[in-house]
């Protein structure tokens, strides 16, 4: 069975938008750079269509890169935060649809389509397909995955130690905390080259980190799906001892590293 689109967890985005922008890191400038360079746009006019673009975090760096965007975001709250975050910033329209039902008329074709910790959403029997359809000969695929990492040089134990408390509250997934980014595969390598569209992608790397007082990273918790979803009971619970933890320590804050791994791909000539 197809997956209905903008079901589910991903849903639960959308009832924290203001939050969401507010607390969410944006991406490394190194991302757009290394997304200009590698698809032969950089300082080049493009037009671009942005899947899923949340409150408008890697719109900015597509706009910065002087690109006129399209930005789909099914979310209604989300698109409503990502116009108001958005103007000024440049040639954007911000368009409440799902990628695999939209309808882009006289739009299309795209010389970029860019997704940005949000292709994982998607039917994978649809999404590299109608990215395809949608780019001209030769344009790219960008995905850009995220994950929480700990370098072995200067990761934050804490995400370690608090794994105890998220299994107490029924809410551990067993991987017992974040690894090294070297550890980290980039995920849709694979899939991108067997889907037979796009040639074999490039992967470039990005890891930083932000510092968060202990209601900063609990605002943070709270735009996550998992987090949203959880019962009010055990999500209280695992913040109370969040609180608890973080005031324990010398520096009243944690320090999360995140790994943007960019994975770009260009559109095989066949591929239409």
């Amino acid at each position: 069975m197809t997956p209905e689109p903008y079901a589910g967890l991903a849903r639960t985005f959308d009832t924290a938008a203001e939050l969401y922008e507010r607390v969410r890191p944006s991406y490394p400038q190194g991302v757009f750079t290394d997304l200009a360079s590698g698809s032969d746009l950089r300082g080049r006019p493009a037009r671009v269509l942005e899947i899923g673009a949340g409150t408008g975090k890697a719109t900015r760096g597509l706009l910065e890169q002087g690109w006129a965007v399209v930005a789909l975001e099914p979310g209604p709250a989300l698109a409503a935060v990502a116009r108001r975050a958005l103007a000024g910033w440049g040639d954007v329209e911000v368009v409440v649809a799902p990628f695999e039902t939209w309808e882009p008329g006289e739009r299309a074709p795209f010389d970029l389509v860019v997704a940005a910790t949000s292709w994982h959403w998607l039917d994978p029997a649809v999404a590299y397909r109608r990215a395809a359809e949608l780019l001209r000969p030769g344009g790219h695929l960008a995905i850009i995955a995220t994950e929480h990492v700990a370098p072995a040089a200067d990761g934050d134990p804490f995400f370690q130690e608090v794994q105890h408390l998220y299994e107490e509250v029924g809410m551990g997934d067993g991987q017992g905390g974040p690894g090294p980014p070297e550890a980290v595969p980039a995920p849709d390598v694979a899939a991108i080259a067997a889907s037979g569209f796009f040639t074999e992608p490039v992967v470039h790397r990005h890891v930083w980190g932000c510092d968060y007082a202990a209601e900063e990273y609990l605002a943070l918790l709270s735009t996550y799906s998992g987090h949203i979803a959880a019962p009010a009971s055990q999500r209280e619970a695992l913040f109370t001892g969040i609180r608890r933890l973080v005031a324990d320590r010398p520096s009243r804050s944690v320090r999360k590293h995140y790994l943007a791994m960019l994975q770009l791909a260009r559109r095989r000539d066949e591929a239409a």
